[in-house]
């Protein structure tokens, strides 16, 4: 009965360990996602910034002609 108990908190212990590593690897990857969303955000918001610009060159080039 009581190797029962000990191989018991071994399987506790190991899965434990496991749900452990299981955890940060999580955590790392959703980083990794919220670095990926906010490079993609980034370059929208430059994109959105040069439109002005585009636009007075436009402009620009039409008074020319």
């Amino acid at each position: 009965m009581r190797r029962y108990g000990v191989l018991f908190v071994i399987y506790t212990l190991v899965i434990l360990l496991f749900s452990g590593c299981s955890y940060n690897t999580l955590q790392l990857k959703e980083e990794a996602v919220f670095k990926a969303w906010a490079d993609i955000e980034s370059n929208l918001q430059r994109r959105t910034d040069l439109i002005p610009n585009l636009v007075e060159t436009v402009k620009g080039y039409a008074k020319h002609e």
